[in-house]
């Protein structure tokens, strides 16, 4: 069997892509600067990591809700979250907008999904939630395909 290929870690793809990780970190920085709860954004981060396999992400996301408040339970039951009992109907319409998103199926961009999300937050927040869910993605898929070290 032979060895893995080395890969650039984090710091390494931070200090040789400046202006993808600029780039990435600006749309963050719009996303917070929206008034979207940031629990709301991590707990849409961190499901998104869950499906797409991303230790790195979810480590470093955790770390963010946790400073951002958001319950332990939660935190626990976030695989589950439907059937928790633990989370309100808006972070319920992210969570399910978020995976639906992040596994790109027939549904994802469904009228559907669109109506159901928008019964619980504004056409803005709705626009910087999009956006929250497609630059974990991206982070999910850079990290994944590095073999970024949680």
């Amino acid at each position: 069997m032979s060895e893995p290929l080395a890969r650039p870690g984090y710091k390494d793809f931070t200090a040789r892509a400046p202006d993808v990780y600029a780039g990435l970190a600006a749309l963050t920085k719009a996303v917070d600067a929206s008034g979207l709860e940031k629990g709301l954004t991590e707990l849409v981060k961190l499901r998104a990591s869950q499906i797409n396999g991303c230790a790195f992400c979810l480590k470093f996301h955790l770390g963010l809700a946790r400073k951002a408040g958001v319950a332990q339970d939660k935190l626990d039951l976030l695989a589950t979250w439907w059937e928790a009992g633990l989370f309100t109907a808006r972070e319920k319409a992210a969570l399910a907008y978020a995976e639906t998103l992040t596994a790109l199926d027939a549904e994802a961009a469904s009228d559907e999904a669109w109506a159901a999300l928008r019964a619980e937050f504004s056409e803005d927040e709705a626009l910087f939630l999009t956006v929250a869910v497609a630059t974990i993605n991206a982070w999910n898929r850079i990290g994944i395909a590095l073999r970024f070290a949680p």
